[in-house]
């Protein structure tokens, strides 16, 4: 889209008067963007049809800065509510979008997140169908924030709860972890380094919807590890099914140049943020064939078996590490990295 032709350099808080300035912005790149049967009713929301049970998620997008190696807050937006409806064993269809956009935003910028949004949405498959847009003074609002809430069907074949698993249980990534957090500290002021790390953002929801159609029940859990990061995650599933996890140190997908960067800021990888990665807890007996399956996958090419759910020491996530040892992976507390995602 050629910004020059808009008429306006900067998002102002006209913009967000609910006059003809908005009617203007929403008109030149919201509607002409988004366009689809449903967004150009152009209601305060949309009808839609269900056939059966439906899952919803929603989810808020404040991260710093908005523009990163990899990615940017448009897309982030999408990706991450996208794998959230799918990690509820759900197929994505419609997502609503609302932006709170600081005044003083450059039209061009706003104009790139927007186009970044729908290039996101059409490769997750899913569709743009009700959304707001406020304008807030600067200092604000920190350029823009986006709020996502996606709907989408639950698979026929799925039974995804804490509630399925069973001791004996694998856990399986789907690739290296830490990636979209190190990329994004990278970028952030005082912290930068010399690094090709980019963020993971993407959507996973064609690769669980193919593991549902081949595997079905025997699917017990899924969960993506963003804020918090995997070790995180895993403590909170112990948690909710009063067993313990069981990992193995050298099982865990690390790509060298993160696990570098995270050594020089002091990070543990284990509780940094990932956002095209998640977790499989799956019945054993079909374990090595959800791995083959994901490894198929370009989404799930460094797919890895980790370790498994046990009766012993429930309610800890336990480490084996490279030496021999064992140690707890306990989960985050406090912020370690803010303003993520």
């Amino acid at each position: 889209m050629d910004t020059t032709k808009l008429g306006f350099d900067t998002i102002n808080l006209g913009h967000g008067s609910g006059g003809t300035m908005t009617r203007d912005l929403l008109d030149k790149i919201i509607f002409k963007t988004f366009n689809n049967p449903y967004l150009n009713q152009k209601h305060d929301g949309s009808i839609v049809k269900f056939t059966g049970d439906f899952a919803i998620s929603t989810d808020s997008f404040v991260i710093s800065p908005i523009f990163f190696k990899g990615g940017n807050i448009g897309e982030l937006a999408v990706n991450g509510t996208v794998n959230d409806v799918a990690m509820c064993g759900a197929i994505p269809k419609y997502l609503s979008l609302a932006f709170i956009v600081e005044e003083g935003l450059s039209t061009d910028d706003f104009t790139k997140i927007v186009n970044s949004v729908k290039m996101a949405a059409d490769k997750s498959g899913v569709l743009i169908i009700t959304g707001d847009t406020k304008v807030v003074e600067r200092g604000k609002g920190d350029k823009i924030f986006i709020n996502t809430t996606g709907f989408g069907e639950v698979h026929p074949k799925a039974n995804i709860s804490s509630n399925n698993i069973l001791v004996g249980d694998k856990i399986i990534v789907s690739g290296f972890i830490a990636q979209h957090g190190m990329a994004i500290m990278s970028e952030r002021e005082g912290l930068e380094f010399e690094s090709t790390i980019v963020s993971d953002t993407t959507n996973v929801n064609f690769l669980v919807k193919e593991l549902l159609d081949k595997f079905g029940n025997k699917i017990h859990l899924f969960r993506d590890p963003t804020r918090g990061g995997l070790a995180s995650v895993l403590s909170e599933i112990t948690t909710d099914i009063n067993k313990g996890i069981t990992i193995i140190e050298n099982k865990i997908p690390l790509e060298k140049q993160v696990a570098a960067a995270c050594e020089i800021l002091g990070l543990d990888p284990m509780y940094v943020a990932n956002e095209g990665v998640f977790i499989a807890i799956v019945s054993a007996d079909v374990a090595d064939a959800v791995v083959k399956t994901m490894k198929n996958s370009e989404k799930g090419k460094n797919t890895v078996c980790i370790g498994e759910v046990t009766s012993e020491h429930p309610n800890k996530v336990v480490m084996q590490s490279l030496i021999g040892g064992k140690r707890i992976v306990s989960p985050l507390i406090g912020e370690q990295l803010p303003r993520i995602c």
